[in-house]
């Protein structure tokens, strides 16, 4: 949410700054502004100021407290009373020499407050200038006062308003995090994690370990897992250790103890994805009737809510019956994830139907599954561009009439090449934090990049954690 709601417009007199100067004050004048208090002015102010006291940003401490909820930093107030005298009365120029605030009522959010300043007194040889301060709530109540004392100008200034950046608020991890809370009363699982021979891959595994994400079963040569552990520090005492002869060995040996039930879950180490997904595909107890796919769970910062991307990893160009299996099981994550009707944008270069463009085509086909319930449990529009998928208002401009535009969910590439440039573009350019997860195989496989760190692994290992739970009530 922006903070700055004025634009620089030199033909709009309001985008002006004008004071008032010394000569042209006179007693009683005064000067108002309004303002809504929202969550995100508080994690601003808290953000900018340090001020992390858990009365304003922690909702469970604050209903305990002498207020029973969460309220604005009472400086906020005086930062608001302090914006009228540097931008209206006197404005530009003043010097800010003293002022006293007495904080009467708590400030909440969404609370429509009027702040005011008020001219008391004069002194003509030092041009100083006392005001009186105030800031009322909707309902008239007096929430802060005190008095200013400024210097004010002599000097007549029109400016225009200088242009800010606009300011977002992001809670950088937040949905993963909601991720991990979401499985902590789950007990955790037996995960076979495959060749985790690099320290990124072996402190995922270890610290979703310690999560209670999963029982990690380290399936690597011994010898080199022992020696990374002690020249990273990690301390893996206590963790079973498969010892095997190199990284084709461990993907068959991990793939042999999950189709024998010995693990419920796989999480990719170092290895090569074409190493671990060779042994599974060659693996008849672990297949299904589904064809194999992932799904990266995205968490966007300048997106509302998380986005599921497929397949961006292991489908290179998939057919249409192929893409019909990706977009079931995206759908079947999406409900385990609690999303009980997501909605689906087929992606493709254009959203009108182009017999040069065969994504197009595809797409219009899986729409007609969808109606025709050949695809169940989801709302699928396309083709759409990826500026109409993820922008209602890039829709409207277009004329495009759709239930998905602007809200979706799932986000369903048409191929390998461009999802896996989507998702990394996410990643590194829009900030995104990202973990994935392998669906159609008897066990859910936690697959992510060699590239990716910790906390990446350690969300993945939460997504195969609930899909293991939801395969113990309904096998795939």
């Amino acid at each position: 949410m922006s903070m700055n709601d004025h634009s620089s417009n030199p033909g709009n007199e309001q985008d002006l700054i004008v004071n008032v100067v010394y000569d042209d004050i006179y007693i009683g004048q005064t000067a108002t502004q309004s303002r809504t208090l929202t969550q995100t002015d508080i994690q601003a102010f808290a953000t900018v100021s340090g001020d992390v006291n858990p009365a304003h940003l922690d909702a469970e401490y604050a209903d305990h407290t002498l207020f029973h909820g969460v309220i604005a930093h009472g400086m906020w107030g005086g930062a608001l009373i302090s914006t009228i005298l540097g931008t209206q009365l006197p404005g530009p120029g003043t010097i800010y020499l003293e002022q006293n605030l007495h904080f009467v009522k708590p400030v909440r959010i969404g609370d429509v407050l009027t702040i005011s300043a008020t001219v008391t007194t004069k002194d003509d040889i030092k041009k100083h200038v006392t005001l009186d301060c105030q800031i009322v709530n909707q309902h008239g109540d007096q929430v802060v006062f005190g008095n200013a004392l400024v210097v004010a100008p002599t000097e007549r200034v029109s400016r225009l308003r200088t242009h800010l950046p606009t300011m977002t608020m992001f809670d950088l991890g937040a949905r993963q995090a909601s991720l991990l809370a979401s499985v902590r009363e789950l007990p955790a699982v037996r995960c076979a994690v495959v060749h985790p021979c690099d320290i990124g891959s072996l402190q995922g595994a270890l610290d979703a370990g310690r999560q209670g994400l999963i029982i990690p079963v380290l399936v690597a040569p011994a010898a080199k897992i022992i020696a990374l552990a002690q020249s990273a520090h990690l301390d893996i005492s206590g963790i079973e250790l498969v010892d095997v002869a190199h990284s084709h060995a461990a993907a068959e040996k991990a793939v042999a103890m999950a189709a024998g039930g010995e693990v419920e879950a796989l999480m990719k180490g170092s290895l090569h994805t074409d190493e671990l997904m060779h042994a599974v595909v060659n693996c008849a107890a672990l297949r299904t009737k589904r064809r194999l796919s992932h799904v990266f769970h995205l968490d966007v910062p300048m997106y509302h809510k998380v986005l599921l991307l497929t397949d961006a990893a292991l489908n290179i160009a998939p057919n249409l019956l192929e893409k019909a299996d990706i977009l079931q099981n995206v759908i079947d994550l999406a409900h385990v994830l609690n999303i009980s009707e997501p909605k689906v944008a087929i992606l493709s270069a254009v959203e009108t139907i182009t017999p040069q463009i065969a994504s197009t085509i595809d797409a219009a086909a899986l729409c007609k599954m969808v109606q025709r319930k050949q695809i169940t449990g989801a709302i699928v529009d396309g083709p759409l561009a990826f500026d109409n998928a993820i922008s209602a208002e890039a829709a409207r401009i277009k004329d495009i009439d759709s239930a998905v535009a602007g809200h979706a969910d799932i986000l369903m590439v048409p191929d390998l090449e461009s999802g896996n440039m989507l998702a990394k573009q996410l990643e590194y350019l829009a900030g995104a934090s990202s973990c994935g997860v392998v669906l159609g195989a008897r066990v859910p496989i936690a697959l992510t990049s060699r590239a990716d760190g910790a906390a990446s692994r350690v969300a993945s290992a939460a997504l195969v954690k609930l899909l293991a739970h939801q395969y113990r009530k309904l096998a795939p």
